[in-house]
């Protein structure tokens, strides 16, 4: 009882010093992984619960420090290679999937959460493909691992190869399964990276929509077919509206911006604290659960996607 009361004080105190400014969104996942690995999150359930609830927060809130035009422009910019993006993933997930043998579902799952936004793109669409739940459990594992190694590789490699914020916000954008991840590599990289990173992968969000509508038809088909009927429904990035109406307040009622400003820092702190509970959150059993094969497939279509992306953008064919 001692020792777990120890471990309830400590990992508040932990939570508390994520909010000052001495803590970057790196440590704070650092930390929150060497907690879960080493000591065990006495609060597993509740920071798993609310990782959402705060990511969804913190995003609404960095909208209070963006300017709807530039949001606009950035977002009109990104659909069309966002677009080819997705397909792309989906084209060679599909490759991996038959050359590993991978269930269809996994697949499907995997390739989802690469191609838009991880878990989240995860979660709106396994209702829909009927997956069972060791396929949403393993493809989450896949993705949630590799997140966790973006947020360290992704600034380090953006450094080693002189990338300008602008291209590295975009390469973050689309190159990282989770907008949380997104964020958290981009605020190590600067103020530039993190506004057109956050922006970009915004708009790759709302592909959760379309994604999931083409995902029911076909599954329908299916099911009718065999006779069969089935009812799903949708989850919505409802965040992606609350972002785009702070940016348009902050922008369009100029006596806003000051408090603007004051929202848009604690959300860069809360996105902080968020990461903490993401590693917090990371066992050994989601790196068991994902397997060899899941893994490695999800590790091939993660490194296509960086590496071609990244390329993309240094040749200047993206921008």
């Amino acid at each position: 009882m001692k020792n777990q009361n120890v471990k309830k004080l400590l990992f508040i105190i932990l939570s508390i010093l994520c909010l000052s400014p001495w803590v970057s969104s790196a440590i704070a996942l650092f930390a929150g992984i060497l907690f879960s690995l080493l000591i065990g999150n006495p609060f597993q359930d509740w920071t798993s619960k609310a990782v959402k609830k705060l990511l969804a927060l913190a995003v609404v809130g960095l909208g209070a420090g963006m300017d709807l035009n530039v949001v606009t422009k950035v977002g009109l910019q990104s659909v069309g290679f966002t677009a080819l993006s997705i397909v792309a993933v989906f084209a060679i997930g599909s490759l991996l999937g038959k050359l590993f043998k991978t269930p269809l579902n996994t697949t499907l799952l995997i390739s989802s959460g690469t191609a838009i936004c991880g878990g989240s793109a995860i979660a709106a669409v396994a209702p829909v493909i009927k997956a069972k739940n060791h396929e949403v459990t393993v493809s989450l594992a896949v993705v949630f691992t590799l997140n966790a190694i973006a947020l360290f590789v992704f600034p380090w490699v953006g450094h080693l190869l002189h990338l300008d914020q602008t291209s590295f916000g975009l390469w973050s954008a689309l190159a990282i399964h989770d907008t949380s991840s997104v964020v958290g590599a981009a605020l190590s990289y600067g103020p530039k990276a993190l506004e057109v990173g956050t922006i970009v992968k915004l708009v790759r969000a709302l592909w959760i929509i379309p994604l999931a509508l083409i995902f029911s038809f076909t599954t329908a088909m299916q099911l009718k077919k065999q006779g069969a009927t089935v009812q799903t429904k949708t989850k919505k990035p409802w965040f992606i509206l609350g972002f785009i109406t702070a940016a348009a307040l902050v922008t369009f009622i100029p006596e806003l911006k000051p408090t603007g400003t004051m929202i848009y820092a604690g959300a860069k702190k809360l996105m902080v604290l968020t990461l903490f509970y993401i590693g917090s959150s990371i066992t050994l059993d989601h790196i068991k659960e994902a397997g060899v094969k899941p893994m490695l497939q999800g590790v091939l279509l993660w490194c296509f996607t960086a590496i071609s992306t990244l390329t993309l953008i240094m040749s200047n064919i993206i921008s």
